[in-house]
């Protein structure tokens, strides 16, 4: 049984990978309409975030797969896409 701080972190990691999938998918059909490069970054940035939801997201249910050191080292070293997702941001931004 998963304590409550667990449950609460993967509920907002589900709703990090739904917002961001969501968001990602929205910026590609405005990519596919206006063919500005800069919808494709912020396309990939959404992505980014999407992915870092969903890793998290399923964590616990990994860890009776890969074992807990490889579950762990999966989530911390994912967070370095919310670093590149940030930086996309502001590529976009700045271009």
């Amino acid at each position: 049984m998963a304590t409550l701080a667990q449950q609460l972190e993967q509920f907002i990691s589900l709703g990090i990978f739904i917002v961001g999938f969501a968001l990602a998918a929205l910026s590609w059909l405005a990519y596919r309409r206006e063919r500005d490069r800069r919808m494709r970054t912020v396309t990939a940035a959404y992505a980014m975030f999407a992915i870092y939801g969903l890793v998290v997201f399923l964590e616990y249910f990994l860890m009776g797969i890969v074992g807990y050191e490889t579950v762990e080292l999966l989530e911390h070293a994912s967070a370095v896409l919310i670093l590149v997702g940030l930086l996309a941001f502001f590529a976009a931004l700045r271009k």
